[in-house]
């Protein structure tokens, strides 16, 4: 059994800890508020930007680009993925990392050629220590995503493409629904882009009735044509989704690290008053303990003294006789 003392430091080590895991609880609600405000400043530009594709597509069926397909690409051996993954800096966050990961392995099963593209420390120590060649190693943290951040990121990507580095490109992240579900590790395709493609992607969760695949599209005219100004705005587009999708892991993140040091929390006190009261009863056994010792050493002596007054009243007796 530990001692009073291996307990009470115990109790203030838990005690100590709680106090950092409180502390990144406060910041990373914090940062999650600030990510978010961020995020709602930036949509009304991207939201406006990606009902204007959809217009361009609603204008004319046989829209043809570079960056464009008409079909839906089937998956070859031969080809080779371009995998932007989007991990933390560091840990202390639950599985948000492992779950990204995990998302980006199956993506690099699908084919025999792959180059990875990756954003935060976390996922960099991963691929490297295991091997694997980063083609990429974004140095912005990911602990504060930027627009400048996401268009250089789009710009490396495009660049890849445009040179026939890459066939397909994937970016894997993780997706925030709200404070109570979290975020769920997803992968979305680039690039190439068709139609379908861009109509489902909703990052910004618009209901907007003018986007609707049922509203006629107004007569616009595009110069100099309109595949050259839809490949033009391609990079605006895809930066916005890759800062989409930097903001979304940032909240899943910090909303994952909440999780986490709020069940640290609930642990600590849980740990702390299973350890008040072992400290409590061993405390209470070491002063029962020393009760009956000074008792026992009280009683030693009375029983001494008695057995010393009588031999002497005995001597006395027997000098008497």
């Amino acid at each position: 059994m530990a001692t009073t003392k291996e307990l009470k430091n115990r109790i203030k080590s838990i005690k100590d800890t709680k106090k950092i895991t409180n502390a990144m609880y406060l910041i990373s609600s914090t940062k999650m508020r600030k990510a978010k405000a961020e995020m709602e400043g930036t949509r009304p530009y991207f939201d406006a930007l990606r009902k204007e594709i959809r217009r361009m597509f609603r204008t004319s069926e046989g829209i043809t680009g570079k960056y464009l397909i008409d079909r839906e690409l089937a998956n070859k051996d031969d080809e080779c993925y371009g995998i932007l993954v989007i991990t933390a800096d560091k840990g202390l966050a639950g599985a948000y990392n492992m779950n990204v990961i995990k998302d980006a392995l199956e993506l690099i099963g699908r084919t025999k050629n792959h180059k990875l593209y990756v954003v935060g420390e976390y996922g960099r120590q991963y691929f490297m220590s295991r091997g694997y060649n980063i083609e990429e190693d974004f140095e912005y943290t990911a602990q504060n995503p930027t627009l400048y951040s996401a268009r250089k990121i789009t710009n490396t990507l495009l660049e890849a493409f445009d040179k026939g580095q890459i066939d397909r490109c994937y970016i894997s992240y993780t997706d925030f629904k709200n404070s109570f579900a979290g975020g769920v590790a997803t992968h979305m395709r680039l690039l190439p882009l068709n139609k379908s493609h861009i109509e489902e992607r909703d990052m910004s969760h618009d209901n907007d009735p003018d986007v609707s695949a049922n509203k006629e599209a107004a007569s616009f005219t595009y110069e100099p044509n309109l595949e050259t100004v839809l490949n033009s705005t391609v990079s605006s587009y895809l930066s916005g989704f890759v800062y989409a999708a930097l903001v979304n892991s940032y909240c899943s993140e910090q909303n994952a690290r909440i999780a986490a040091m709020s069940a640290a929390n609930d642990n600590a006190d849980e740990l702390l008053g299973k350890l008040s009261l072992e400290y409590n009863h061993v405390r209470q056994g070491a002063i029962t303990q020393e009760i009956t010792e000074i008792s026992s050493g009280a009683r030693a002596q009375k029983t001494s003294a008695e057995q010393r007054s009588a031999k002497k009243k005995k001597l006395i007796e027997e000098d008497i006789k």
